[in-house]
């Protein structure tokens, strides 16, 4: 339990967090009065499932756009803004309802501009989080924004159900759109608590085009990013079509609200227990808590009464705690800082913007075999993930390998220029017998040049000299390429001197820039500056006595 709620004591941390805890109440307000109300005004499933993917489904198009925003600003002022718009929103759902003019199709587009705001929202907050505890504490950050997350689910819900049986769904609108002005607060008053982080500077589509490179050369992280998406798509049922569900075992908003608190109980016992069972269960953890979700959505399926339908629900919050903190930390501890927005945005991504994909469909099955039987189906596919989960091979959490970066290492001055692209060919002569093994570290260093900001890698053998290999790499820009080497982690940086290693003699490398024939750069200043980065830095650096060419 001291591990568990050590982030708290560090004061950024903590305030954030307690403001968290009522934006998130505001948030089930909000979620228990859009799906009832839309239910009242169609009367489907489809239509509720829409409600319900509202929020979340423009990530499909703007989380790219997001993570890249994330790193290259400061992650506050764009947390402030997604907060500020979010507000907006359900200040005009509160105000139309109230009015009396609200229709599903301006319900629903309101809806759409939350979610917009949350596309902005979550990598920003996600990537937020090293920066404001020590690295050993962000598993604990996770499961605590977790638990954060299920107070609110285990009492906003019921507050909701109430607010819409009692005043209406106007009330549950406006008292989210309150809600978001603590998180405001808090995040202005950090201004000065936060350390200022080096942003880079990149076009929008290139900086897209690294964290998608990132996650493509990162194989575990591909994976990872994998399971929560197909996660997502079979679990989102549960939620979804839960007060069709609930008017089936003959409920109300009352009891719709006191499922969505049943689930949000057990979520907050997950977020509590998620180190011991995560301990316990060491490799098998996210196969098991998924596995669990699954047969906890097809008791739910099957529950004759509400009764029966509260205990599904406890289990899944639980499971879905369990399962969730495990892959999100993991993601996070995977992730180095320059890449941290759009690390969490394609993993918000393959999560939550894969939710309303499963949302929409679980309404659709719903339609057509009930909300009991979309429940079944659906969480059946959940359970035979779980069953094959080991195959995608995620590590423990506490066997993930962090990138990282000696706090001293050097970065030296460079001269301010333009070019590109930037073709980087290193040359080595090698003996026959270390062909095979050059090619394996070749291999590896292949992914850190593509996962680093190249965007193409090839190695060439002399056609007149078949021990005579070139590693060939592209970079967009110079610029780009001086700031390759300043994502070189440790890890890396030795996996390159090991490539260093091999040959006769010390790797030739060479640098071709792309010349503007009409403005010719000053190449002395040019070689001089890059000379040093090779000498002092972590790539294959040319050796002292080794011409710059």
């Amino acid at each position: 339990m001291a591990q568990a709620v050590a982030p708290l004591r560090i004061a950024r941390f903590r305030a954030l967090w307690l403001a968290s805890i009522f934006s998130n109440l505001g948030s089930f307000l909000q979620a228990v009065a859009g799906a009832w109300l839309m239910l009242q005004l169609t009367g489907s499933a489809t239509w509720v499932g829409m409600m319900v993917a509202s929020n979340t489904l423009p990530l499909l198009f703007l989380a790219l756009a997001a993570g890249a925003v994330a790193d290259m600003l400061d992650r506050r002022r764009v947390l402030i803004a997604a907060q500020l718009t979010m507000g907006a929103a359900a200040a005009a759902m509160a105000v139309l309802t109230w009015v009396g003019v609200i229709t599903p199709e301006l319900l629903l587009g309101l809806g759409l501009v939350m979610g917009v705001g949350l596309a902005f929202n979550l990598p920003a907050w996600q990537a937020l989080i090293p920066d404001l505890v020590p690295r050993g504490m962000v598993a604990s950050a996770v499961a605590l924004n977790s638990v954060a997350f299920n107070v609110a689910r285990s009492v906003g819900p019921a507050i909701g159900g109430l607010l819409v049986a009692t005043v209406g769904p106007e009330a549950g609108f406006g008292i989210n759109a309150l809600s978001y002005l603590g998180v405001v607060v808090v995040l202005a008053w950090m201004a000065r608590r936060l350390p200022a982080a080096d942003r880079e500077e990149a076009s929008m589509v290139n900086a897209i085009a690294l964290g998608v490179r990132f996650a493509r050369f990162t194989p575990t992280f591909r994976r990872l990013l994998a399971l929560a998406a197909l996660f997502a798509l079979t679990s989102a049922v549960v939620q979804a079509v839960l007060p069709n569900r609930t008017e089936e075992l003959g409920g109300g908003p009352g009891s719709y609200g006191i499922l969505l608190g049943a689930m949000g109980l057990g979520a907050l016992f997950g977020g509590l227990t998620r180190g011991p069972i995560a301990e316990r269960l060491g490799e098998r953890s996210v196969p098991a808590t998924i596995v669990l979700f699954g047969l906890a959505g097809v008791g739910l399926g099957l529950a004759p009464s509400i009764a029966v339908a509260v205990v599904a629900l406890v289990v899944a919050g639980a499971a879905w705690v369990w399962t969730l903190a495990t892959l999100n930390a993991t993601a996070q501890l995977m992730s180095p800082q320059w890449v941290r927005g759009r690390a969490m945005s394609l993993y918000t991504l393959s999560f939550v913007g894969v939710l309303p994909l499963g949302s929409i469909l679980a309404g659709w099955v719903a339609d057509r075999l009930g909300a009991g039987g979309a429940e079944m189906l659906l969480s059946g596919g959940a359970v035979v993930l779980g069953l094959v989960a080991p195959v995608f091979r995620i590590p423990p959490l506490e066997q993930v390998e962090s990138p990282l970066f000696e706090e001293e290492r050097p970065i030296p001055e460079h001269v301010d220029t333009e070019g590109g692209p930037v073709m980087v060919v290193n040359t080595w002569v090698l003996d026959a017998e270390e062909i095979e093994p050059f090619l394996e570290v070749m291999h590896e260093v292949r992914l850190v040049r593509l996962r680093t900001g190249a965007y193409r890698w090839r190695l060439y053998r002399d056609a007149a000299d078949p021990h005579r290999l070139s590693e060939v790499f592209l970079t967009v820009s110079w610029e780009e390429h001086l700031a390759q080497h300043r994502r070189i982690d440790d890890a890396s940086a030795e996996l390159l001197r090991r490539a260093r290693r091999f040959g006769r003699e010390d790797p030739v490398t060479r640098h071709l820039v792309a010349v503007d024939v009409e403005h010719p750069e000053d190449w002395q200043r040019l070689v001089a500056a890059h000379e040093q980065y090779h000498a002092r830095d972590g790539s294959i650096p040319l050796s002292s006595d080794q011409p710059a060419r």
